[in-house]
């Protein structure tokens, strides 16, 4: 059986994105591809978009358009 696992090799520890399905003693071939960045993508702050965004006050209000399809 083959299958291919991702995973990351960091200070002499390989981590696998998911655990084989296999049961039993297998061997393995590890192919060390690109280096990763050691940054890591910027974390989203919790509301940081707070005050930016809003609804219009009108928003509930029917929409003219729709009038023949309400009635």
């Amino acid at each position: 059986m083959l299958t291919t696992i991702k995973g990351v090799y960091d200070n002499g520890k390989i981590t696998l994105d998911e655990i084989p399905k296999t049961k039993r003693k297998s061997k393995i071939v590890v192919t060390f591809l690109d280096d990763l960045d050691d940054s890591s993508p910027k974390k989203r702050r919790l509301g940081s978009l707070k005050g930016k965004l809003g609804t219009p006050n009108d928003f509930n209000d029917p929409l003219e358009d729709l009038n023949e399809y309400m009635f």
